[in-house]
């Protein structure tokens, strides 16, 4: 097994085509292309499609086109979900034989009255283990659960340090395939990242909640874990988390057109790594030779804010 100290990364970036990029997003992609670049590694592009309702056409392409005009420049072939669906059953019968998976025909709207405790940030409904005896008699089935651990599921994380999450009292048993079949996030990301071979998942820190039920199907897969990094949100004036409609940057729409390099600095400062002022003016690919000579993780900010751009 190579060593992964000095083994060149192997990084990714994962944007759904639900919306066009926006300057959180941006800094997840910039933040991902100098950590695999600063260490002599390949970055890789991926559109997540799974959610194929919630797709807007010509959305994948507008956010490629985004990216080169940042100079953000991928290796390889850009890989697909939708490309993965005959892959992914084939990871859930792997855990199928576990005998950790069951069916499940609660709605979602059964779940919350049931739930107990606060809904977590993540938007993660506490599963309260109705279905783990069985279904109710003549009930359909809406989801294929996994019975997690009665025990906590630690990671570190590049920026955060170790995490701890006891999935049960968190999520519960979670979903890894639904009613109709379609495979579900937590499942298809890491069977997605296992297939391309990603060694470095720098993603938002909003995705944190998320991780350890990722790190707990590598386990039972027996798939290798990525090095994780979680980084902190660009908010909105109001502190709030982005949304989809908020600060877009779109190569078709043409905003941030011609300001390419201000809105990247911008970027790096909200990173913590302080370009020089001498740079003010100089193009997106000088920018970013001088970022991934120059990044350091550890200079990441504790906390997330609004990106400025002078």
């Amino acid at each position: 097994m190579p060593d992964e100290a000095t083994t060149p990364p192997l990084g990714r970036f994962a944007p759904s085509p639900t919306g066009a990029l926006h300057t959180g997003s941006l800094t997840t992609a910039v933040a991902s292309w100098l950590m695999a670049r600063s260490a002599g590694g390949r970055w890789l592009l991926r559109i997540d499609d799974l959610d194929a309702p919630r797709q807007v056409p010509g959305m994948a392409d507008d956010i490629m086109r985004t990216l080169e005009l940042f100079g953000l420049y991928w290796d390889g072939e850009v890989s697909r979900q939708s490309d993965n669906l005959e892959t992914y059953q084939h990871y859930f019968s792997e855990l199928l034989t576990t005998g950790l998976v069951y069916p499940c025909c609660c709605s979602r709207r059964e779940i919350a009255l049931a739930a107990s405790a606060p809904h977590p940030d993540d938007d993660c409904l506490p599963y309260p283990g109705t279905c783990r005896g069985g279904m109710r008699e003549g009930a359909t089935v809406r989801s294929w659960r996994l019975r997690v651990p009665d025990e906590p599921v630690c990671f570190e994380d590049l920026h955060n340090g170790v995490v701890s999450q006891h999935l049960g009292k968190r999520c519960g048993d979670f979903a890894v395939r639904r009613g109709d079949g379609e495979i579900a996030y937590q499942l298809a990301v890491v069977v997605d990242d296992h297939l391309t071979g990603v060694t470095q998942v720098v993603r938002g820190e909003d995705l944190l909640p998320s991780t350890p039920r990722q790190v707990y199907i590598q386990g039972l897969l027996g798939l290798a874990r990525p090095a994780y990094c979680h980084i902190p949100l660009v908010a909105g004036p109001s502190g709030a988390k982005l949304s989809k409609r908020d600060n877009l940057v779109s190569y078709h729409l043409g905003s941030w057109r011609g300001k390419e390099g201000a809105l990247l600095l911008g970027v790096l400062r909200f990173l913590g790594q302080n370009p020089p002022h001498g740079m003010a003016g100089a193009s997106c690919d000088e920018i970013l030779r001088w970022g991934a000579g120059c990044f350091d993780v550890a200079r990441l900010p504790a906390a997330g804010g609004e990106l400025v751009i002078s």
